[in-house]
């Protein structure tokens, strides 16, 4: 069974259906703990599955570094094979990074290497775009610039709204992450085997 810290930053969407899945017998991945660099929304779907969470604002510490080593040391806790950023909207230290990798997963809006950053939905549809995507990548240490572990288009509709693209954007995130999850556990993904 494997291990899983998520860290949220909003109304953790993707990490509610991930929780849901989790309770299934047949899913191989348990949510051992929820994490978040602020009083966040979705956090109340981690009290609603009973999962424990933290919180470590970075206003709390002098330096991201400072943040970075109290964050990394409230995952550790947990001894977690996999840590999904999903939705988390902080560039993690490299250290926080190193120790975590290769076992750091992050969800992604867009299909990567287009639409980079925090603001991939809304830059699809300023750019005009036909289709944009989600993606699932191991994290590095750039901006969503790690290798790409799965991806799958997404049109964009006449008409299309921010709300209303990201809406079937997260739908297919929510696959992927579900799909790549079970892929680490059945051994058929192999996150050391990516360049990083």
């Amino acid at each position: 069974m494997l291990s899983l810290v998520v860290l949220i930053s909003g109304g953790g969407s993707n990490l509610r259906a991930l929780l849901a899945e989790a309770e299934h017998a047949d899913f191989p991945a348990r949510v051992l703990a929820v994490g978040s660099d602020r009083d966040a929304d979705g956090l109340v779907h981690a009290e609603e599955f009973r999962i424990p969470s933290f919180t470590v604002p970075l206003s709390s510490f002098p330096t991201r570094e400072d943040w970075g080593k109290e964050l990394l040391s409230q995952i550790q806790q947990w001894r977690p094979d996999v840590v999904v950023l999903s939705g988390f909207m902080r560039l993690l230290p490299g250290e926080v990074v190193r120790a975590l990798s290769p076992g750091l997963l992050n969800t992604h809006p867009a299909l990567l290497p287009e639409f980079p950053g925090a603001h991939a939905v809304a830059d699809a549809i300023a750019a005009g775009v036909s289709e944009t995507g989600a993606s699932v990548i191991l994290v590095d240490e750039g901006v969503d610039t790690g290798p790409v572990i799965a991806q799958e288009r997404v049109p964009v509709l006449p008409g299309d709204s921010e709300e209303t693209l990201h809406d079937r954007v997260k739908t297919v995130e929510r696959r992927l992450l579900s799909d790549v999850i079970r892929g680490i556990a059945a051994g058929r993904i192999r996150l050391e085997e990516y360049p990083t």
